[in-house]
């Protein structure tokens, strides 16, 4: 929890879009304490001399920190701490969405970013709005990735919309799909057998227990084991292991952006295609 962005009042609320009176909260309404924490952040920008003066960029810290609080309590907290700290993210939406809404060139507010996570949600589950059938995740997915497509029509590479800036292990496992999205082989030698010749790896076809959902401990612990065996590694060689993955990966990058380019495996329009063989890390974006 961070302390200092979390100081709070009650009054009324200002916001970018101009909107019908809303009326008082009371505390049977669906959601009126939602509501009212909007109302909350607003009088906090309002009146807090030190709220007045932070900006988008200035919250960077204080998101990434809420964020991996709530990954914590996620993992081992308890339930108190779980909600705690999913309030505390939202906390942070609602503060962004404050500061937009009195932005001068193109002002938003916190209702407008919900309206347009709504409309989102209702195109890409087609399944539960319009009447298609999805009976399966993958089928799901399909839904997911026709819709995003649609919306997605200006983006030029498989690239577009992931940030180079996720933590590295995350941004491999998410640029490898990439990769056999557009079929760059991804070579690697194996880190034990170094004897072993580089092989091609083809992350866009999951396990079947990943899949599933079912997790192999005894893979799980001699994966970790390894990767913490090359931490150690890097460490004892005076090397950061984080920014040699992501040195790695910017080589990656550059081989997706280089398939794309030489047109071996077109995006079509521009995107994803509209397939079931993504992972639901997939729903993510």
């Amino acid at each position: 929890m961070t302390a200092n962005t979390e100081t709070g009042a009650a009054g009324e609320r200002g916001g970018g879009a101009t909107r019908a009176p809303q009326a008082p909260h009371a505390s049977h309404l669906p959601h009126a304490q939602l509501s009212r924490a909007a109302d909350v952040m607003h009088d906090v920008r309002e009146k807090c001399v030190w709220t007045q003066e932070i900006t988008h960029e200035a919250l960077i810290p204080y998101l990434i920190e809420e964020s991996h609080e709530l990954i914590d309590a996620i993992e081992s907290g308890s339930r108190a701490d779980l909600r705690e700290e999913l309030g505390d993210v939202l906390w942070q939406v609602l503060f962004h969405a404050e500061i937009a809404s009195r932005d001068a060139a193109a002002p938003f507010d916190i209702d407008d970013v919900a309206g347009d996570l709504a409309d989102k949600m209702v195109r890409r589950h087609p399944h539960v709005f319009a009447g298609e059938i999805a009976t399966t995740p993958a089928e799901v997915l399909v839904h997911w990735n026709a819709a995003k497509a649609a919306e997605k029509r200006t983006r030029t590479s498989v690239l577009d919309g992931v940030s180079m800036g996720m933590p590295a292990l995350a941004l491999a496992d998410k640029l490898l799909g990439k990769a056999a999205r557009v079929s760059v082989p991804v070579a690697v030698a194996v880190p034990v057998l170094p004897a072993q010749p580089a092989q091609p790896v083809q992350p866009a076809l999951p396990a079947p227990d990943r899949e599933a959902g079912v997790p192999d401990a005894a893979a799980e612990a001699s994966i970790g084991d390894r990767l913490l065996g090359l931490v150690i590694e890097a460490r004892a060689a005076g090397l950061d292991a984080e920014g040699l993955l992501r040195a790695r990966l910017r080589g990656l990058e550059n081989d997706i952006r280089a398939a794309e380019h030489r047109g071996e495996r077109g995006v079509e329009q521009g995107v994803e295609q509209a397939s079931g063989s993504a992972t639901a890390a997939d729903l993510a974006e």
